[in-house]
């Protein structure tokens, strides 16, 4: 048994003249993530694996979460094909996990977050929001075999307020 932790990065601003992997979090993205995570603690076990796109608004959600829900920095590992937004190298990087790994935490961006959870979860999202988070269980023992899984939860920060 499998179990991917899926978040997208917090609320980012455009008010800043730098590229888009370099654009930061909002005041409002800062809130959420902390608001999230701080729910989260009670439905997360334990995390085997955190990999995280290298864009500054995700390592700053990342950064919160693992803070909040007190993850060794240890098994933090930032990648840059997470900076995707189609969903085919979130994919890859999925099954290219270690199959030690059973819970794997995954900060990434949209379209891919929300085109993954629907093509391999079990409920349909229109649109995984800024913070949101989306927790699948798979039946399988290694990650190349990628199936269909369960959604478990779904928490998004409107949720919360």
């Amino acid at each position: 048994m499998k179990r991917l932790i899926l978040i997208r990065h917090a609320k980012s601003s455009w008010e800043y003249d730098v590229i888009d992997h370099e654009r930061p979090l909002i005041t409002r993205g800062l809130k959420d993530a902390n608001l999230v995570s701080n729910h989260l603690i009670s439905s997360i076990i334990s995390i085997d694996s955190v990999i995280c796109s290298d864009a500054k608004r995700t390592i700053q959600t990342a950064d919160i979460f693992i803070a909040g829900l007190n993850i060794d920095p240890e098994i933090v590992r930032y990648n840059h094909n997470l900076y995707d937004f189609v969903g085919k190298e979130l994919i890859n990087v999925i099954k290219n996990c270690d199959n030690s790994v059973h819970n794997l935490m995954i900060f990434g961006h949209n379209h891919a977050i929300t085109s993954f959870v629907n093509a391999y979860g079990s409920e349909h999202i229109d649109n995984v929001p800024t913070c949101g988070v989306t927790i699948i269980e798979f039946d399988i023992f290694n990650w190349i075999h990628l199936e269909q899984g369960k959604t478990i939860k779904i928490l998004f920060p409107r949720d919360l307020k």
